[in-house]
């Protein structure tokens, strides 16, 4: 099985550097193709209206400056093209992917990039871990249940355009309580904190800066799995066609 490795957090993250030892443990033929700097929140934007620039790591890695999206893209179109990956994962996320987080996410964008090529796609995230808590990301949490929760979803099988969203609980390995199939939650309100600042000439300049308020959890959600201490594992659809709405104009139109 060949694999393709990417990210949204950059090629010298801590974070895909797991997600590779997690698909080593899997294939010997593992591929990692990723940005070259930090692209968190750039969704699935690609490169257009400038040249992209490479450079070769190693004999299988590849680092682009350019988005997640470019990533895949060049990945299986060009470097390859003669034999494209049978399995593409993302991550892992410094950071959830959980409710609204999906729109905004490179790490889902660049698996979902490979589910619109045809390939199976899965996303990994690994909720917390900020250093203003006094402590690092719980890196040994998908270590040690990557292997097996890898293993368990590639025996099963899943529609073409179906990405899976894998968020693992901000916990220590031993205190994992399971995993569970869930489906995108939604909090109760995402709040964006615009930071005014000025440079060392006096010239403004800005920092988004989201807050997270305390959501309801509903039952099921991927919100609700993580706050159980549980893996969340939430299939979701490129297709984003409403279809209640969908029968409910088709109806007044025809009408």
């Amino acid at each position: 099985m060949r694999i393709l490795v990417t990210n949204d957090d950059g090629y010298g993250s801590d974070g895909i550097e797991v997600l590779r030892r997690l698909a080593e443990e899997i294939s010997s033929d593992v591929w990692v193709v990723a940005p070259e700097k930090n692209q968190s929140g750039a969704s699935h934007s690609m490169t257009l209206h400038e040249p992209l620039r490479v450079r070769q790591v190693n004999e299988r890695g590849f680092m682009l400056r350019g988005t997640p999206t470019d990533c895949v893209l060049m990945a299986v179109r060009h470097f390859l093209i003669d034999q494209p990956p049978d399995l593409i994962l993302s991550g892992i996320n410094h950071g959830s992917n959980l409710a609204e987080d999906v729109a905004y996410s490179g790490t889902i964008a660049a698996a979902s990039e490979g589910a619109m090529l045809g390939i199976r796609s899965i996303a990994m995230s690994q909720v917390g871990g900020s250093l203003e808590r006094g402590r690092n990301v719980y890196w040994d949490t998908p270590l040690t249940h990557g292997p097996g929760l890898l293993t368990r979803l590639l025996k099963m099988q899943s529609p073409a355009d179906v990405v899976l969203n894998v968020n693992y609980p901000d916990c220590p390995p031993e205190a994992v309580a399971g995993v569970e199939i869930t489906r995108q939650g939604r909090r109760d309100q995402a709040s964006l904190k615009i930071d005014e600042r000025a440079d060392p000439w006096g010239m403004p300049y800005y920092w988004f800066n989201f807050q997270r308020p305390p959501s309801s959890v509903v039952e099921g959600s991927d919100l609700a799995a993580i706050d159980a201490n549980r893996i969340s594992v939430t299939p979701l659809s490129l297709n984003r066609t409403d279809d209640a709405t969908r029968k409910v104009l088709a109806g007044a139109f025809n009408a």
